[in-house]
């Protein structure tokens, strides 16, 4: 697009945000013109002198070229909001981001996305039910966006891949710059089958300043925001927040009341949240069609005998140790352990550390049937 990289380089300039990149636009017939501006002009267009400050501060030391050269070196693409792939939800909020940076590729289907949040600490109950919701959506042509957080974020996207399908990560820092350093292999694959996407030139670091305001991009261009797991101060309630005032839907999991990582969540159903069960309560609330080969469980096996069953019985979606188990059946040790080895390769139950077993995806898929 021409003169974009005059829009880089004002990006590059702190305190230049949406209110005052509008009054850029408005006054000056382009950004060029308005980059090679005096004082003068600058305070015509309506700038206040804290804006003008930082211009005349920043502006020496940003070439607009060299902005724009690192893109491709780095196979970035940027959008401005004039631009048509910029994603029409997002310019719909109050403060959409002047320019948005893109590692992938953005489609017109991520139109039809859910954002899911949660927890960085998330229980096994949460990063199941995340993880099962998550697949399932993503089965059935949702685009899943999340944060690449710990947590219920990087079980969200990686639910996706593991579907064959689209997830966007939207980023609190530059897209070349990965946050938490254990998921650049995960932000890897999602530039590969998806987007990294933020508001952040490149080279910038994440802060913690950024991070409420990067979410209100997940809820901006998404239909609705689905929350796995919050505690009272989960920084996932800024999602909401956000997703509140952009006047989309919030769905929540209901969690134990004894559980502090679903204290936020249950309250937020208190107050109206959609309660969620499964992928369809989502897909009916936000008015979606359910896809065709919609979703594709695994094939699973029978317990294969007695004792296996027996010892299948006593599983369920809350962890449980051997030790519970042997005394639950009567069974011993090593009849249990033999039992629970056939179970896993039967993709029935799964260890989830220090000898503690859940079911998985049979039970997940039946989730408030």
């Amino acid at each position: 697009m021409k003169g974009l990289e005059y829009w880089l380089a004002f990006n590059r300039i702190p305190g230049l945000g949406t209110a005052r990149f509008r009054l850029l636009e408005r006054y000056f017939p382009d950004l060029e013109t308005a980059w090679r501006a005096g004082p003068t002009e600058l305070t015509s267009a309506g700038l206040d002198r804290r804006t003008l400050s930082s211009i005349l501060k920043h502006r020496p030391g940003i070439s607009p070229q060299r902005e724009l050269d690192d893109l491709g070196k780095t196979n970035v693409r940027a959008l401005i909001w004039n631009d048509p792939g910029y994603p029409a939800r997002l310019k719909e909020i109050y403060d959409p981001p002047p320019v948005l940076y893109v590692r992938g590729d953005l489609l017109p289907e991520d139109e039809r996305s859910v954002a899911i949040v949660g927890t960085r600490r998330a229980t096994v109950y949460g990063r199941e039910v995340a993880s099962a919701i998550a697949g399932d959506l993503a089965r059935n042509g949702v685009t899943i966006v999340s944060g690449l957080a710990r947590g219920v974020d990087g079980v969200a996207h990686r639910a996706a891949l593991d579907a064959g399908t689209r997830t966007v990560a939207v980023l609190a820092s530059g897209v070349d710059i990965i946050y938490p350093r254990e998921h650049v292999s995960l932000a890897e694959e999602i530039a590969n089958h998806g987007a990294l996407v933020s508001e952040y030139p490149l080279g910038i670091r994440p802060d913690a300043s950024n991070f409420p305001r990067r979410n209100r991009i997940m809820s901006g261009m998404t239909l609705g925001t689905l929350v796995v797991e919050a505690g009272e101060s989960s920084g996932a309630l800024w999602t909401v927040r956000h997703a509140l005032e952009q006047n989309r839907e919030v769905f929540c999991v209901p969690g134990s009341i004894f559980s502090p990582a679903s204290r936020g969540t249950n309250l937020l159903i208190q107050e109206g949240a959609k309660l969620v069960m499964d992928y369809k309560d989502v897909l009916e609330e936000l008015n979606l069609t359910t896809v065709a080969h919609q979703i594709e469980l695994p094939v699973v096996a029978s317990a294969g005998n007695e004792t296996e069953s027996s010892v299948l019985d006593h599983i369920s979606h809350d962890p449980i140790h051997i030790d519970d188990l042997c005394r639950r059946t009567g069974l011993p040790i090593a009849q249990v352990s033999s039992s629970l080895a056939m179970l896993e390769i039967s993709g029935r139950v799964k260890q989830v550390g220090g000898m503690h077993y859940i079911r998985i995806r049979e039970a997940l898929s039946n989730y408030g049937a």
